[in-house]
């Protein structure tokens, strides 16, 4: 029978065996989506197919959709509803995708469009497939369908690019919804780094959410996430080295449906969730939620940059340094120099006088030996230097730069920093490298805790300059974890600053901000009180347009009462006012020492956080 020759511009339209056979002697590579007549082809991936043909603008790159039911070819399709995509080229079929995986189509008409070329410009030979959905199912295990599995290779991402783990839960799948929320996550600036489509069982379920084993919903949670089929994600950002995690949980919106519908109506669960439990999308958390649950579902993801040196693979990674006080004096300046000059960056740097406890925490698993009352005399004779390195084999690299532990070893190198900053008649070394990758982040966290800092950006900025700001603080690496845009009543915000209201500007600051809407921000990183109050910069704007001025207030505050933005000068009154403001919050960040807020019209110093015990083996063994 005649069908339409052309569906659109995009798609030619196949419904005859007639038709069938003239497409495939087209030049190049065509790109057929087999549907079946009663639910006609698959429309949720014609924007990529558009953008596709859009970006790429090839003449040899075409797309079809063609009929199962009237297609002689196509008969072992019948009846079948789940969406394919056959790649022809020359006539023969030489790729087939199952299912709507957005990502995966998009790699695949690249990668097979690139071989097509290769053979029409240099004459080789095609490598022709089968499909199994072409061949009974007795001779299933004979056909060579092409392998595309994410998870059979690894993936390599570069380090500067952040990424969490999403999932389109089973109650979107069952309605049919899973194309369309990919669609709208790429349209939304996402890129989809990997992408499956698999059914937990119970036990992978009950893994998966353990954090929550101890809630009621616990139990009903796995039976629902086992219930059927999932699409697991890992996504990042297009564009930019912002933290994809609080952009993709503002896009989801809140777990509670309800919440989500009054307060992001355009949000995922807003659209497509019908209950708290079955909200249709999951996002990870925070980093390390993010980094488990990548583990979980890609353990061959590979999430930093890599390069080849001496046959060894490296990875972007930090590593933990100690100066130890008796160079820490005199020797800083020249060690942080041979330091920069080995290709290292410093991303975090503290200076801190360590207690009797904290020394003791630290190096545990050396207080019963016998160097260990010399280690804690040094360890407390002044400020230690504590610094993050980072680069590719961070911790390899250090280690070999710091040389033998044992100092009478490390002597045998002269050109080792051990050696060269030995102390005469110390018996024990003057600087400490982590172990291991496992190690060193233990270390870093036990000096550079994560914690959280409220921050406000306030009604004079609002309007111009509030997403320039917001991009930046991603930009700066803090994690977004709560946001809230309000209109402080005049109660709240005497009480917001209620430490203040004795001073002469009270009145004045609490008018100004209830003048119109704020921002309200939990930043998490570690160290997020101090290195928030250095990008806000001083409270006094001429001030920080001398002493800072790359700093926020420097570049957009007006005056000092109208000073852009606001930030906790502690760790615990950071925990103070997020409570105020967000109620109570779960957090694994750590709070710091008391303090008041930075919006005294001066400055106020923020003391250092606490420190944590960390495990761990450590490469000091400090002595012969």
């Amino acid at each position: 029978m005649a069908g339409k020759k052309k569906e659109s511009s995009l798609q030619t339209s196949v419904t005859n065996q007639e038709q069938w056979e003239e497409m495939l002697n087209t030049k190049g590579l065509t790109v057929v989506d087999v549907y079946q007549q009663w639910c006609g082809p698959c429309r949720a991936v014609v924007s990529l197919l558009r953008k596709i043909k859009n970006e790429l603008s090839d003449d040899l790159l075409h797309f079809a959709t063609a009929e199962a039911d009237s297609v002689d070819a196509l008969e072992m399709y019948r009846g079948k509803c789940e969406p394919t995509f056959l790649f022809y080229g020359g006539g023969d079929l030489v790729a087939v995708l199952h299912g709507a995986n957005a990502p995966m189509l998009q790699r695949m008409i690249v990668e097979e469009l690139a071989k097509e070329k290769l053979v029409l410009e240099q004459g080789g030979e095609r490598k022709v497939v089968k499909d199994g959905g072409l061949v009974d199912n007795e001779n299933r295990e004979e056909a060579e369908p092409p392998q595309h599995s994410q998870n059979e290779e690894s993936i390599i991402v570069p380090a500067s690019k952040s990424y969490t783990v999403a999932i389109i839960k089973p109650d979107a799948v069952a309605h049919g919804k899973a194309n369309e929320i990919i669609m709208k996550v790429q349209d939304a600036g996402f890129e989809i780094l990997a992408h499956e489509e698999r059914t937990l069982t119970e036990a992978e379920a009950r893994d998966f959410y353990q954090h929550k084993a101890a809630e009621a919903c616990f139990e009903d949670l796995v039976q629902f996430m086992s219930s059927g089929p999932s699409h697991i994600l890992v996504l990042s950002h297009i564009e930019g080295s912002a933290s994809v995690i609080p952009a993709w949980r503002e896009f989801i919106g809140p777990a509670d449906i309800e919440e989500a519908r009054q307060e992001k109506p355009e949000s995922l669960r807003a659209l497509y969730g019908t209950e708290t439990l079955f909200n249709a999308v999951h996002g990870s958390e925070d980093s390390d939620q993010a980094s488990r649950e990548l583990a979980f579902f890609f353990p061959n993801f590979r999430t930093a940059s890599v390069m080849e040196q001496d046959g060894e693979e490296e990875r972007v990674e930090r590593t933990l340094a100690l100066i130890r006080p008796d160079v820490a004096r005199e020797n800083r300046d020249e060690i942080l120099a041979q330091i920069q000059k080995s290709g290292f960056t410093v991303s975090l740097q503290r200076e801190v006088m360590l207690s009797e406890e904290q020394v003791r925490q630290f190096y545990f698993q050396h207080v019963d030996e016998e160097y260990f009352p010399t280690l804690l005399r040094s360890m407390m004779s002044g400020p230690v230097l504590a610094l993050a390195l980072a680069r590719t084999g961070a911790v390899h690299h250090w280690k070999n730069i710091l040389g033998p532990p044992d100092i009478d070893k490390a002597k045998e190198t002269p050109d080792c920093l051990r050696a060269q900053f030995a102390v005469e008649n110390e018996p024990i070394n003057q600087l400490h490298g982590s172990a291991s990758p496992e190690e060193a982040e233990r270390e870093i966290r036990f000096f550079f805790p994560k914690e959280r800092t409220l921050a406000v950006i306030k009604p004079d900025v609002m309007e111009e300059n509030s997403e320039t700001i917001l991009e930046e603080i991603r930009g700066r690496g803090f994690s977004v974890t709560q946001l809230k845009e309000m209109v402080l009543s005049r109660e709240m915000a005497e009480e917001f600053y209620k430490e203040h209201r004795e001073k002469p500007f009270f009145s004045q600051l609490v008018e100004f901000m209830c003048r119109g809407p704020c921002m309200m921000l939990v930043l998490t990183k570690e160290n997020a009180v101090e290195e928030w109050r250095a990008m806000m910069g001083p409270t006094d704007p001429e001030k920080a347009k001398e002493t800072s001025p790359k700093s926020l207030r420097a570049r957009f505050a007006a005056d000092i009462l109208h000073n852009s933005v606001h930030g906790s000068s502690s760790g615990q009154h950071a925990e103070e006012k997020i409570s105020f403001i967000f109620g109570d919050i779960s957090t694994d960040a750590e709070p710091t020492s008391d303090g008041e807020t930075d919006d005294t019209i001066s400055d106020n110093p923020h003391h250092s956080n606490p420190y944590s015990p960390v495990t761990g083996r450590s490469d000091d063994q400090i002595t012969n």
